[in-house]
């Protein structure tokens, strides 16, 4: 049988639009997020060579598509992954917007369609579905969006929408549609993504737990004859030495107390999101048990809903580590990491050289930039020559 693991790779990054900080689960260290910051990263992510940046969605954060309409004219390259929320939009305004910022920012953008995994915030609002009918609505949805996009008239009545002759007048620059990226642990998510979207997400499960979900989708999507890519969500604390990184992991969660801990825990576990109970076992909670796989550190997931986990160490480890999950088939990889400017650089500088990347990142160090010693020579020069 042929090999599933992709030969390249690629690398998007996250624009946290609330909570970046040096300390989780306090306010100390933390970072102003306005549009002068995600302007800083933005910039910075496009320059440095990142595939994209997920803007994320909810009641915490900023609008994501606003966002990233504010965003798209001050990069050439960057994609941007948004969200469209079943339920929460119309599917025909959400083809409206799509090809909209679609053709605006010239074929840039990605979707992230969210099913949503906690009550009480869907309660809010005004999406009052169980586990279930979230997802029949999910697949229903993106049947009639993805028909809009391609340029069809559609006529469509559920239980949960009555469309009647809808259509999208200008099309998008990406066809059929944009790329629908998706995550959902359960049955119904698997059943979704293996039906309807492109690529199936998943949070920073070990390897083994990744792979076993990666198998289950791929075969779903087999009986269905289509063919489904995987991508895989993480945080990442790359240091030049694998001792520094544990101590930026450890710093990180320094100022984290008991009670935030307990607090955040109480919330994870209202949620019937099974992504995040797989998320919230992989450390119950506990500082003791925060390494669940080689490198892999759920500390994030102490007080931080969704992606819960980081890959921790040296550069060559964290390449090792990520080429892992690439053996498993996954083809992109939507990083973080806190601060998340700083980190942006940083994994760029350090990482970047030792994967198999599919997208073209910044050039090494050449011409005018890096060190000059002395005002004078130029650190390649006093090599060639022997000193």
């Amino acid at each position: 049988m042929a090999s599933t693991a992709p030969e390249k790779i690629s690398v998007l990054w996250y624009l946290p639009t609330t909570g970046d900080t040096r300390y989780l689960g306090t306010s100390e260290g933390a970072r102003q997020v306005d549009l002068a910051y995600l302007k800083q990263l933005a910039i910075a992510a496009d320059s440095l060579g990142y595939y994209g940046v997920l803007i994320p969605t909810g009641t915490a954060c900023e609008d994501s598509w606003i966002v990233a309409s504010a965003l798209v004219p001050f990069t050439e390259r960057l994609r941007f992954l948004v969200a469209v929320r079943p339920g929460l939009q119309p599917p025909t305004l959400a083809a409206r917007m799509t090809a909209t910022l679609d053709r605006l920012s010239k074929g840039r953008l990605l979707i992230n369609v969210v099913t949503g995994g906690d009550p009480i915030e869907n309660k809010a609002d005004g999406i009052h579905l169980s586990h279930a009918d979230r997802y029949e609505l999910t697949e229903e949805y993106l049947k009639i969006f993805k028909a809009l996009l391609a340029g069809e008239h559609v006529t469509y009545k559920s239980r949960f929408l009555d469309i009647e002759d809808a259509h999208v007048l200008f099309p998008p620059v990406q066809q059929p549609n944009p790329p629908l990226y998706f995550g959902g642990s359960s049955p119904e998510g698997h059943r979704v993504a293996a039906r309807t979207v492109d690529k199936y997400l998943t949070w920073g499960e070990p390897p083994a737990g990744v792979a076993e979900k990666i198998n289950q989708v791929r075969e779903l999507a087999g009986k269905e004859g289509r063919t489904v890519t995987f991508g895989i969500r993480l945080h990442v604390i790359v240091r030049e030495t694998t001792a520094e990184a544990w101590d930026a992991a450890n710093r990180l969660i320094s100022k984290v107390s008991d009670a935030a801990i307990a607090q955040a825990q109480q919330v994870f576990a209202r949620m019937d999101s099974v992504g995040q109970s797989r998320m919230a076992a992989l450390h119950g909670g506990r500082r003791d048990r925060l390494e669940v796989s080689p490198n892999l550190w759920a500390g994030v997931g102490l007080t931080r809903g969704g992606a819960g986990t980081a890959l921790v160490g040296d550069a060559a480890t964290v390449a090792e580590r990520i080429d892992e999950y690439r053996q498993i088939g996954v083809d992109s990889f939507i990083l973080s990491g806190y601060p998340h400017l700083e980190e942006a650089h940083r994994f760029a500088e350090l990482a970047f050289p030792l994967l198999p990347l599919a997208h073209r990142v910044a050039p090494a160090v050449a011409g005018v930039a890096g060190e000059t010693i002395g005002s004078y020579v130029r650190p390649r020069a006093l090599a060639a020559a022997g000193s």
